[in-house]
């Protein structure tokens, strides 16, 4: 039994296309399934496509205006009726026909990804680099590999997610969140290759303002659940950056200032670690707390 959850946002040349496919793999392995699609106040034809739908079992939730992506995910998930949720972007850059290959691993798995590869995924000056440091950071918080922390494709429990419906993001970086929250309580996760192509129509992300979001959900996860390692990454950075401008300067200014601001940058190491023990400590106090509750 699936819930599969579409969210859309003016995705008239694509949409269609997608609900088709998904409704044709979902038949060829699901004896009981549901497609709810979520409206977010799409401006151009696309309420009256997804409305022009047919299916066996299939819902359309319509935001007035658009709340964001996460948001759409959210009530998705919150109307679904089975405990199998499937997300899937509604903008044909997806392969709707890969849904079975993910749900050969599901209920082993807890949540099972789609981790995208292809040219379309790897274009982008600016989204590869930014992409890359947010694996990075993700698998340094969690202690696990990453290979694709934000795909939109992947099958969950709600159950799981319900447990964490406070600290969802309602933006673009809700598949973030909820990676980092499965990675960090333990869940299992598992990754399956899948090709990402070409969207149709106009991307709705921010490139700079989702990154900064992104990278603001990252280092929370790091701070709530493992501050220590958030703290070490600071002071083990300033250190480094401390002993280049010291060697820098020795062999170039060799100015005493430089020196000096080099050696309060290598010595922050033990103050900056120390403030993480505490944080540390103070976590472990707050769970034990809660636990005697």
């Amino acid at each position: 039994m699936i819930s599969v959850i579409v969210p859309v946002y003016n995705e008239e040349g694509a949409v269609i296309n997608t609900l088709k496919g998904i409704d044709q793999v979902l038949k060829e392995f699901c004896s009981v399934y549901e497609i709810i699609v979520v409206n977010d106040g799409s401006s151009d034809g696309t309420l009256k496509l997804i409305n022009s739908f047919k299916a066996d079992s299939y819902k359309i939730i319509d935001h007035p205006e658009n709340l964001g992506y996460g948001k759409s995910l959210f009530d998705g998930i919150l109307e679904a009726r089975y405990d199998c949720i499937v997300i899937i972007d509604g903008d044909g850059s997806y392969p709707a026909s890969r849904i079975k290959d993910l749900y050969s691993y599901y209920p082993k798995y807890d949540m099972v990804v789609g981790s995208r590869s292809g040219r379309e995924y790897r274009r982008g000056i600016f989204k590869k680099p930014a992409r890359m440091l947010f694996e990075q950071l993700s698998q340094y918080a969690t202690g696990r590999k990453i290979p694709d922390v934000n795909s939109g494709l992947r099958i969950f429990k709600k159950n799981l997610v319900m447990k964490f419906q406070d600290s969802l993001c309602t933006g673009f970086s809700f598949t973030t969140t909820i990676t980092l929250l499965f990675m960090l309580n333990h869940y299992y996760v598992k990754y399956i290759p899948i090709e990402y192509m070409k969207r149709q129509g106009k991307s709705k992300v921010r490139h700079f303002k989702d990154t900064l979001r992104a990278a603001q959900i990252i280092i929370q996860a790091i701070l709530y659940y493992n501050p220590i390692k958030l703290f070490l990454l600071l002071a083990s950075y300033n250190s480094i950056l401390g002993l280049f401008i010291g060697i820098l300067n020795h062999f170039t200014y060799k100015s005493a200032m430089v020196s000096a601001i080099s050696a309060l940058c290598v010595a922050s190491f033990i103050p900056l670690f120390c403030v993480g023990l505490i944080a540390d400590q103070l976590k472990k106090i707050y769970n034990l707390s809660k636990e005697q509750k």
